[in-house]
């Protein structure tokens, strides 16, 4: 049982998660592009018992969509980016893959949803790659 590390982007909330995980995947539902800003959501989930929340739990807000059945979001207060969620039916924890300080070991499943990509997802996959900022 490996534990890893996690952040927010400022460091206010911090927490060690146990793995090994259950599943990892993609979300290109349009729920997941706009609460992310990006291209997919990429989402661990295990046991809710699984987490130890270190540092800024207090900071953690909750979004549930009053119109959807499952989605919730979970961020940090101050700077908005995700951490981990337990989720409605407090069965699962999703944790945003990229909140990870260290590799999870698991890899993505599968990619869902994926009829609602984003339209400009395909060519972004064959478009040039810079290892920092294009000149």
């Amino acid at each position: 049982m490996s534990k890893i590390k996690g952040s927010c982007l400022c460091g206010a909330v911090t927490f060690e998660v146990t793995g090994p995980f259950d599943q990892f995947h993609l979300c290109h539902c349009s729920r997941c592009r706009k609460s992310s800003g990006s291209a997919h959501a990429s989402n661990i989930f295990t046991k809710p018992d699984r987490i130890t929340w270190l540092t800024g739990e207090s900071l953690i807000k909750r979004f549930e969509l009053p119109t959807a059945e499952r989605f919730a979001r979970c961020f940090c207060g101050q700077c908005g980016s995700g951490v981990p969620c337990l989720s409605r039916n407090g069965l699962a924890l999703n944790i945003p893959a990229g909140s990870l300080d260290e590799d999870p070991v698991i890899r993505p499943q599968d990619n869902i949803f994926w009829r609602d990509r984003g339209c400009w997802y395909d060519e972004g996959l064959v478009a040039p790659r810079f290892d920092e900022y294009p000149e």
